[in-house]
């Protein structure tokens, strides 16, 4: 452990703590909308700019890219790179936090602590740009839009070009917790979080009288059927040892009403796993049994499935760096080991490419009410931020010196 670099990198953290807090509450007041984040890239990339770098805006329609050089010489080889990366987009939520610096942009909230994610990395950059003399190799940094939407911000900048110059040897990227309290850090090794697909299907019957429901066929009834027929996806067809969430969030009839059966229906739902195999399976077996149920019934089923984002599985040796380094600076009673997650990450894109770890920060500040993620009184323990960045900064230099080899 390397005491002096840890005492440096958190004096620096802690003499622009107030500037990092007074941006993520810009960034709060300002929350924008997946592939609407224009200001949020204006104001990402002058940060970076005041830093000294030369950010590159735009890619995948409102992400920032940004290099830095370390001063160190290579000892041999080309030059190694650690990718950092955090996302920007905010969420259709009207907040109630009562903060002072609430959200002013109607029905839209940083509900996710993606304000929070960016601005850990905004500090963490500004360390490591006054820290190049230590850096052997060259740093990443990536400010990612959209992750909330598919096809998501990690799929839209590497199709327009992210790793076209540079290719990263490893990446690192980390996720608010609110059931995690300020001070602590938490990882897992392998799969960690889950993929994600939705569904949508289009239940077709024969509107009319709701009096004469055999002159009808009732697209509300096949669709009931068509979701308690679904239950046996996962009790029993998945393995036990393969965790797998199937839900329907939404149930729309087309022009129905107290005394009119519908012509239409629309469901909408998901489906998450980890298994690449059975995530296809499932997608086959929600086709058979919706088609199944509506053709037994005498109704049409129409189902698409927009696949989304693959299973987040850390790699052990990144995890594990993480994991050591995170004790170092924190203390290991401050650092534990995570279970599974069914939530979802398009960071799993990235890591289809590159080796890396998605970690977690703590933001809960003790004693007081729990709020969810994705919800309208979500609050972040400011304190997490110093934390962050100087973790970030230090996980990023560490990288650099141990450069995992392959």
């Amino acid at each position: 452990m390397d005491e002096t670099l840890i005492h440096r990198i958190k004096e620096l953290a802690h003499a622009q703590r107030e500037e990092v807090i007074e941006w993520r509450r810009w960034m709060h007041r300002h929350p924008e909308l997946s592939q609407e984040e224009f200001g949020t890239m204006a104001f990402v990339a002058e940060r970076l700019r005041e830093m000294g770098l030369e950010p590159k805006e735009g890619i995948g329609r409102t992400g920032v890219m940004a290099m830095l050089k370390g001063e160190m010489p290579e000892v041999k080889g080309e030059r190694y790179c650690v990718a950092l990366r955090a996302d920007y987009d905010a969420l259709p939520i009207t907040e109630c936090t009562g903060l002072d610096f609430a959200s002013e942009n109607p029905g839209v909230m940083h509900a996710c602590g993606h304000d929070m994610h960016t601005c850990s990395l905004l500090g963490a950059a500004k360390i490591l740009t006054q820290m190049r003399d230590q850096l052997e190799g060259d740093i990443m940094l990536i400010f990612e839009p959209s992750e909330e939407k598919y096809p998501g911000g990690a799929r839209m900048m590497m199709d327009d070009g992210l790793f076209n110059e540079v290719v990263p040897n490893e990446i690192y990227s980390f996720h608010c917790l609110p059931e995690m309290d300020f001070g602590r850090v938490g990882m897992k090794k392998g799969k960690y979080m889950a993929s994600t697909d939705e569904l949508y299907w289009t239940v077709k019957g024969r509107g009319g009288h709701g009096a004469t429901p055999h002159l009808n066929v009732d697209p509300i009834l096949v669709a009931s059927h068509i979701v308690i027929a679904l239950q046996q996806v996962v009790s029993r067809n998945a393995a036990p040892m393969s965790p797998t969430v199937l839900t329907i969030g939404k149930i729309e009839d087309v022009g129905g009403r107290t005394n009119i059966t519908p012509e239409v229906v629309k469901m909408e739902g998901i489906i998450r796993s980890f298994d690449p195999e059975w995530r296809l399976r499932t997608h086959e077996l929600i086709r058979k049994i919706s088609n199944g149920v509506a053709e037994a019934m005498g109704a049409e089923c129409d189902l698409f499935v927009d696949e989304g984002y693959p299973a987040v599985i850390n790699d052990d040796e990144c995890t594990q760096q993480v994991f050591d380094n995170a004790c170092q600076f924190i203390g290991a009673e401050n650092v534990e080991w995570l279970d599974l997650r069914m939530t979802s990450e398009d960071f799993s894109f990235y890591q289809q490419r590159i080796p890396g770890c998605y970690f977690r920060i703590g933001i809960h500040e003790p004693g007081t009410p729990f709020s969810n993620l994705h919800r309208p009184n979500l609050v972040v323990d400011e304190r997490s931020l110093e934390l962050a960045g100087g973790l970030i900064a230090y996980n990023a230099i560490r990288a650099l010196r141990l450069k995992i080899k392959r």
